[in-house]
């Protein structure tokens, strides 16, 4: 089984998620004013630490052998 692209997929994922809850905890990505979310800044640290999570996956995976 070939672990490369699931690995590079997940790292995508991860790094997108942890984009988005670093503009959301900054205060760039507006979200509803019922959202549990709205204006909390341990959310950009763990955007922050989810998306390091996700370019370390990628580069794992693109160390990894064809």
């Amino acid at each position: 089984m070939k672990f490369r692209p699931i690995l590079i997929v997940i790292g995508v994922v991860c790094t997108l998620m942890g984009f988005l809850w670093i503009g959301q905890g900054l205060g760039y990505v507006h979200w509803p004013q019922s959202s549990f979310m709205l204006d909390q800044r341990p959310w950009a640290d763990r955007g922050a630490a989810l998306a390091v999570l996700g370019l370390l996956l990628i580069l794992v995976a693109r160390r990894l052998r064809r």
